[in-house]
């Protein structure tokens, strides 16, 4: 579970990557005993629930103030608006403040 809470800490772009240099290179003394990469990944879905847990742990009490990310996703091109199915019933097109 440490692992996976490292990967998105240092933000890698690709697991394997990040198992191969960082976890077998860089911390094999602090890990010695590291499965192999792809028994790595046999073992993930184990890590589900206690990482839920560690991360609902983590959260704080609600103070009614929230943040928003307002930098908008381009979703397709305009050509292809009209063929893209994904939230088709929910999003909409519209403009943000950058035009």
């Amino acid at each position: 579970m440490t692992i996976l809470v490292l990967f998105h800490q240092l933000r890698y772009r690709q697991f394997k990557s990040f198992y191969y240099h960082h976890m077998l290179g860089m911390m094999k003394r602090e890990f010695p005993n590291l499965p192999s990469y792809s028994r790595f990944i046999e073992l993930i879905p184990r890590s589900i629930m206690p990482l839920c847990a560690y991360l609902q742990s983590m959260m704080g009490d609600c103070t009614g103030i929230s943040y928003i990310d307002s930098t908008k996703i381009a979703v397709c091109h305009n050509k292809r608006i009209y063929r893209h199915k994904v939230f088709e019933s929910m999003a909409q097109r519209d403009k943000g403040s950058m035009g």
